[in-house]
């Protein structure tokens, strides 16, 4: 599990991809519509597990985003892309592809828990597969460790279907492989709620763990209105201005 000892939260750069000209075989609409799709369905379970983000935007581009995601700090950028099978062979492939940049431990590891978590729901379980590469700007030009993960072929049509009918279970799992890669619990989404602290005196201590001894990122007054996204064994996932963490439930009141 996550260390006690660290002062904050982890934060991601998701970067769905913006590839507008590259149609699904089914007719639902291109690759960046649906990885958008993907990309929406995963922010919940980003919340309720405390992780922060920032996310691209369609109209920018796979350079663009590195370039912003360099503008700041981020423990780890992971781009979300469907794959296509090249010139002669459309339609023929299958299979999930986790790309890292080669030496980079931590998008290694980032890589190998996303495909082990994809793994326990693709029909194909042995066409889900990590791979090092230096030719793909998204994992060799992120300061921070990255992943590209391809998962699916669009215009493969049993792979676009499934993909389809999967965002939620998809999210899941790469929400999965991401508290694993962070240390954290894996925490299901819940509908967001505001509470308020109450106090009989002091502050509410917001923590980095779900643990007394967690380390404190921010004190909140009595009174103070915060937003709950998820709940663990007695500690809200809690939101507090630009503070992310962890507080004891039985202070606030929903």
């Amino acid at each position: 599990m996550r260390q006690e000892g660290r002062s904050i939260m982890p934060i991601i750069y998701l970067s769905p991809s913006t590839q507008e000209w590259n149609m699904y075989v089914t007719g639902s609409g291109s690759e960046e519509y649906n990885m958008n799709l993907l990309a929406d369905a995963l922010v919940p379970y980003l919340l309720s597990n405390g992780i922060q983000y920032k996310r691209n935007q369609p109209d920018m581009t796979a350079g663009s985003s590195v370039r912003d995601a360099n503008t700041g700090y981020y423990d780890l950028y992971l781009a979300l892309h469907s794959n296509a099978s090249p010139e002669g062979r459309y339609g023929e492939n299958r299979g999930i592809i986790a790309f890292y940049y080669p030496g980079s431990t931590q998008g290694q590891r980032a890589a190998e828990l996303i495909v082990e978590e994809l793994r326990d729901i693709y029909p194909l379980p042995n066409q889900v597969t990590t791979r090092s590469t230096t030719t793909l700007g998204e994992v060799r030009l992120p300061n921070a460790p990255a992943v590209l993960v391809e998962i699916g072929y669009h215009d493969n049509y049993a792979d676009a279907v499934w993909l389809e009918g999967h965002w939620d279970a998809i999210a899941q799992q790469l929400a999965r492989a991401l508290t694993r890669f962070f240390g954290l619990h894996f925490i299901y989404p819940m509908d967001p709620v505001t509470g308020t602290v109450s106090l009989s005196y002091g502050t509410l201590n917001l923590r980095s763990y779900p643990s007394s001894t967690g380390t404190v990122i921010a004190s909140i007054p009595n009174g103070a209105s915060v937003t709950v996204y998820g709940e663990w064994q007695g500690w809200y996932v809690v939101h507090y201005r630009n503070y992310v963490g962890y507080a004891a439930a039985a202070y606030i009141d929903t």
